[in-house]
């Protein structure tokens, strides 16, 4: 009911800046929290990023100073702004959104993931 496209992932040089967008689309009557993980190769899934309602936001430690989440309502989008990317940032960026649909409880709905890689 709900899909997640996220975009904006890539190659880029160690010191170097991303934006990653993550779009909701689908019978949406709301969002509530937004959030962006990651998973390394050999690694679990850890949370980078979230942002709640009513804007309020949470950093995992690794990247605090470095990453800005945002949101967009109106789109239905999160985003996040990456700065300063270092090799060990290079991972799967996956966004996830806690949502409501018609007929439904609030759920959380994944998108498919995005790729960074970041060189040294």
């Amino acid at each position: 009911q709900v899909q997640l496209v996220e975009s904006g992932g890539g190659l880029v040089q160690a010191g170097g800046s991303l934006r990653l967008s993550c779009a909701a689309s689908g019978s949406i009557l709301s969002i509530n929290a937004m959030g962006w993980h990651r998973q390394a190769p050999g690694k679990q899934r850890e949370l980078v990023a979230a942002i709640g309602s009513g804007g309020s936001t949470d950093y995992a430690d690794s990247v605090k100073g470095r990453f800005t989440i945002s949101r967009d309502n109106a789109k239905n989008t999160a985003y996040l702004q990456m700065n300063s990317l270092k090799p060990d940032d290079t991972a799967v960026y996956y966004c996830n959104f806690e949502v409501k649909v018609p007929g439904s409880p609030w759920y959380d709905t994944w998108g498919q993931g995005t790729q960074v890689t970041v060189s040294s």
